[in-house]
């Protein structure tokens, strides 16, 4: 079976592979605080590098965000998903090779929910702007790691501060609220810019 377009779930699937390496070494190995901004520059970083090629979704959450408003099809939404679990769980191995140990997310409550939906709905309401050229191009990277780190500051809150399904997964957590809240907030900061700005 050949994959059209291969270079794109390759792209996803490095991207996401980079994110949860970051994320869980930082979680490992430094103040939590620096794991937001470790996460920001990574995910800006990608925007610059790859989002040319898929558009740098890195993250389950804005994958569904862009699949609601018609910016990617359901074929490739599906390939992206896949792409960047399996990126994830790359990671995952990578770090358990190196420490023997991941930082779990695991728990269950509305709070986190709440703080996942509001952080992604920041996260993929940014992303929307970049996606539908509503942004400068030049600064694509920035408002993407911008929105990132401010989702990630207001959910820690209430929350751990994931946002990213994928990253949860890679973290060990096979949680409904790192599921849900992050795809909620995806689809609804999506809509509610494709909204504003039509």
């Amino acid at each position: 079976m050949k994959f059209e377009n291969s270079q794109k779930y390759a792209a996803e699937a490095l991207a996401t592979f980079s994110l949860t390496l970051a994320v869980s070494l930082s979680l490992l190995f430094v103040f939590p605080l620096s794991t937001a901004v470790v996460a920001a520059l990574v995910v800006g970083i990608y925007v610059y590098t790859i989002g040319g090629i898929s558009g740098a979704h890195i993250n389950p959450a804005v994958t569904l965000g862009m699949w609601t408003i018609k910016q990617i099809g359901t074929k490739d939404a599906l390939l992206y998903v896949a792409s960047q679990c399996i990126g994830a769980g790359l990671a995952t191995l990578l770090v358990l090779s190196m420490t023997a140990t991941i930082p779990l997310v695991g728990a269950e409550s509305p709070q986190i929910i709440l703080g996942e939906a509001i952080g992604a709905f920041i996260l993929t309401f940014g992303v929307a702007s970049v996606a539908t050229g509503k942004a400068e191009d030049d600064a694509a990277g920035l408002i993407v790691g911008g929105s990132l780190l401010v989702g990630i500051l207001i959910a820690s809150s209430l929350s751990s501060g994931i946002l990213n399904p994928a990253v949860a997964f890679g973290l060990g957590s096979l949680s409904l609220s790192y599921l849900l809240g992050p795809l909620l907030g995806g689809a609804l900061g999506a809509l509610t810019f494709r909204w504003i700005s039509s």
